[in-house]
């Protein structure tokens, strides 16, 4: 046995790492290893067309596999190709239907999903984030094409893609070699931005990651970890195919993990027996990056069974001589297991992997006696094997008559299978009571709208939820009490003084010192409240105007209201016949924004208006029109707007240029940005890179977005200046001109585009819930503060490119139910993850525009210094 037990593992691989150089081997499309029974496509023409026709350089049937039908631009049909095992994929060839010189069917295009369970297919991007692959332009020539970053998969399918309607065919082959190493998935918190005076912006966030980022984790897919290319000694040299510094490495900062390591978790295909593991990290001190000073792995030996207790542990000889990266080697002392988790010790300010590959034999497990060799064919007649297979099998066979030691293995059998389910039902109890538990701990924090009624002032957003009366209480305390949207005992700050932390502050503090307490408006001009140490948020009597497109665009101290309506401030009557309609932007419960060519406006407005460069063409501007059939509360704020907006002059806030109020329907002109709102702008373009310039492809910089950062900031604090809360801060509601200036505006609730952005209650009131901050959500306050949240958000939004929407992964009421988290403040909290191009320093400032407490979050005043700093030029 002991012997077998040797054979077993000498014959099997031992796994090592894979250079995609030389991992360039057919897989058997041509030559026939990949079966026909392997291939199937979503569709074929004929019959002579099916997929087992598309091998290149074949000519079987009529000379390549064809979807039915023409392609049309938004079809899908796919090829399939089931590799029978995971395979390290480095290049496709593709041809097309030559068909002895009769064909004439090629793809033009195609682009790539695969699946390494046949379950989750992933669409491969190359390392610029594109997914199309340039195909064949005749039917008989073999195009290679060369995947960066190489595909580790079992499932393929080859897309064609198209232009116009057009027949396409296709052969192909592939090629790459088994992935041996086994390893399916890797999960590891996601990397950071390096930003340090003197170098450039390095992101160390792994870019190709085909797995899941949820809470600034990846979990379930592979990277550049296992592209088989290692970064160089200086990691901010560039290749040539890299997009930025550091492409090559994925980097965690030390302050930034709390516990001082990076844990990461491996699982593989199946049980393997681990010899060692090897780690290629940078070492670059001069820079505080050094390999991990120790590693800690424990190891799961079933995917159902428990870490094992008994950790492997590694400490490494630092160098502070050398900086060249160097592979680290980890003895893991012949462990088996399907899964390792591995805690990777800081040795200083960064730690950088490229690469992580494993030595492994997969486990054998042998029987009692070696398997009998059949032989492949049979001798003699009548279906019997030959003298010598039968003599095998009688050395092999157990004796049929009954043995004290055939007895004992039954019993011993038995006993383990009694065992083995005894510890199934122990396993699924234990799962059952830990899913009760939860359930039962998340029932009281949900937030559930048929418990909640809402009451709408007809004069202002002010929401009031009115709750079910609270049965007497039977039972302890819970150790947290349960809250509701906008409860009414939360809008009260003297019921809440014992609830909320910065409520608990003495209510006797000057109105200038900030916080919560409930300022004197009286007692401090807006500048001087804006000034303190701690930013000034004006909660009293605070006045909602009900705007044309439905949103409230500014919310104003009831002080200022007054100054305005006493005071008769003169703006300019604009001939409504001059105003010609060219289309409808967006619409509201009381109004319409029209988009119109304003003839003469510049005339009529006189040197020192605030209007584009024409270069002859005619002005265009956005005109707010009240609705003939609105209430006359409507159009008391319709008037009070006006004068609101006529006080306003800032060049990063929109700005009111004319008005039409002598007939009706009432009417007020604002400035009209020709390059639209931010979030539709950045959407459209990509990173600045030599491949958008060589492309014509349109494209932001780094410093693009910083100024727009910029800008924001200070309009914002402009308003923050004059006590005026916005409410509804967000890209789409930033408009652009042609020199890529902002200016703040409000029109994203009017535009149906954005509706999603937006969440009903109870079918009336209308909130952005996913730009708020908690307070605004569950107490109903809107202060300066919860734009500085706001803001937050938008930058978030500027440095994704407006790509996604921000918390993509939770529904609406799981947003509800996270701003509960921020309310208990217990560290279950849910914060949104630094977006990839976004300096680390940068996301920091993020974060405390998303501080719990209030006076944590900085005012806009210094936002706005802080941005000046990354964007100097500003």
């Amino acid at each position: 046995m002991l012997l077998y037990l040797l054979l077993a593992i000498l014959l099997t691989n031992v796994n090592g790492q894979i250079d995609p150089a030389h991992c360039r081997y057919p897989l058997g499309m041509e030559d026939g290893r990949i079966k026909n029974d392997d291939i199937t496509a979503s569709s074929q023409w004929y019959e002579t067309t099916a997929p087992q026709y598309a091998r290149l350089n074949r000519e079987e049937g009529d000379g390549a596999w064809c979807p039915a039908g023409q392609l049309q631009p938004s079809d899908v049909q796919y090829l399939q190709l089931d590799l029978r095992q995971l395979i390290f994929l480095t290049v496709v060839a593709t041809q097309g239907r030559y068909a002895r010189n009769s064909g004439n069917e090629y793809a033009r295009k195609y682009r790539l999903e695969y699946s390494r369970d046949g379950r989750r297919w992933i669409s491969w991007r190359n390392r610029l984030g594109s997914e199309i692959i340039m195909g064949n332009i005749n039917t008989y020539d073999s195009v290679v094409r060369d995947l960066h970053p190489p595909i580790i998969t079992r499932f393929l399918r080859l897309i064609p893609v198209t232009d116009a309607v057009h027949t396409v065919c296709m052969r192909v082959e592939l090629f790459g070699c088994a992935w041996q190493d086994g390893l399916t998935a890797y999960s590891s918190p996601e990397g950071q931005t390096m930003m340090a005076p003197g170098y450039p912006i390095t992101p160390l966030n792994d870019s190709t990651y085909d797995g899941a980022l949820e809470r600034r984790k990846l979990s379930g897919g592979l990277g550049q970890l296992t592209d088989g290319v290692i970064g160089q000694d200086d990691f901010v040299q560039r290749r040539q195919y890299r997009l930025w510094p550091g492409y090559d490495y994925v980097g965690w900062r030390n302050d930034s993990l709390g516990p001082g390591y990076v844990e990461m978790e491996f699982q593989f295909d199946r049980q393997r027996n681990f010899t060692s593991m090897k780690v290629h990290s940078n070492n670059m001190f001069s820079r505080g990056v050094k390999i991990f000073s120790s590693v800690s792995c424990v190891f799961k030996l079933h995917l159902i069974s428990e870490w094992e207790a008994e950790p492997v542990e590694f400490y490494t000889v630092l160098d502070d001589r050398n900086p060249s990266a160097r592979y680290v080697t980890i003895p893991l002392k012949h462990r088996s297991a399907t899964a390792l988790r591995c805690r990777f010790y800081f040795a200083d300010t960064w730690m950088m992997f490229s690469e992580i590959s494993f030595q492994s034999a997969t486990n054998v497990i042998p029987t009692q006696r070696p398997p009998v060799w059949t032989p492949p064919s049979y001798e003699g007649t009548g279906g019997k094997v030959s003298e010598t297979t039968q003599k095998a099998e009688d050395q092999t066979t157990p004796s049929k008559t009954g043995s004290p030691e055939e007895g004992s293995t039954s019993i011993l059998i038995g006993c383990l299978v009694t065992i083995i389910l005894l510890l199934v039902v122990i396993i699924f109890l234990i799962l059952w009571c830990q899913y009760v538990c939860k359930v039962m701990e998340k029932a009281p924090r949900r937030i559930l709208e048929e418990e909640v009624t809402v009451r709408l002032s007809s004069s202002s957003d002010t929401i009031i939820l009115q709750t079910p009366p609270v049965p007497p209480r039977v039972s302890l305390d819970p150790p947290y009490e349960r809250i509701f949207l906008l409860d009414p005992q939360y809008q009260d700050p003297a019921a809440l003084r014992n609830k909320l932390p910065e409520l608990s502050q003495s209510a006797e503090a000057s109105a200038c010192s900030g916080g919560y307490a409930e300022p004197d408006v009286t007692l401090c001009t807006p500048h001087q409240c804006f000034q303190s140490s701690v930013p000034h948020y004006a909660e009293t009597d605070i006045i909602s105007l009900q705007g044309v497109t439905g949103s409230n665009m500014y919310a104003v101290p009831a002080l200022t209201v007054d100054s305005l309506t006493r005071k008769d401030i003169s703006v300019a009557e604009f001939p409504r016949e001059r105003l010609l309609f060219r289309e409808k932007l967006g619409e509201g419960q009381f109004g319409e924004v029209h988009l119109c060519e304003a003839e003469g406006l510049a005339e009529f407005l006189g040197e020192g208006a605030p209007l584009p460069e024409q270069d002859g063409r005619p002005v265009l501007v956005a005109v707010k029109q009240l609705r003939a059939d609105a209430t006359s509360n409507a159009r008391n704020d319709f008037l009070k707007e006006i004068k609101i907006m006529s006080r306003l002059n800032n060049p990063n806030i929109i700005q009111l240029l004319c008005v039409c109020v002598s007939s009706d329907p009432l009417c007020m002109v604002t400035e009209y940005m020709e390059n639209g709102d931010l979030n539709m702008f950045l959407s459209q373009r990509e990173m600045e890179s030599t491949l958008t310039h060589a492309n014509n492809i349109p494209s932001v910089s780094i410093a693009d977005l910083l100024h727009m950062s910029v800008q924001i900031s200070s309009g914002m604090k402009y308003l923050a200046s004059l006590n005026f809360v916005h409410r509804d801060l967000a890209t789409r509601n930033c408009l652009l001109d042609r020199h890529l200036t902002i200016k703040i505006s409000d029109f994203g609730m009017s535009r149906n585009l954005y509706s999603s952005d937006y969440y009903r209650i109870q079918g009336r009131a209308v909130l952005p819930i996913r730009w708020m901050a908690w307070e605004s959500i569950l107490l109903g306050k809107f202060t300066t503060a919860s734009d500085v949240w706001a803001f937050g958000v938008t930058l978030w939004e500027i440095f994704t490119l407006c790509k996604e929407q921000p918390y993509s992964l939770l529904s609406d009421e799981q947003v509800i139910e996270n701003t509960g988290e921020f309310f208990r403040n217990q560290g279950r909290q849910i914060f949104l993850s630094a977006p990839p191009l976004c300096p680390s320093s940068l996301f920091e400032l993020m974060m405390r525009c998303w501080s719990r407490d209030i006076a944590d979050r900085p005012s806009f005043h210094r936002l706005y210094q802080a941005l000046r700093t990354f964007a100097p030029h500003s």
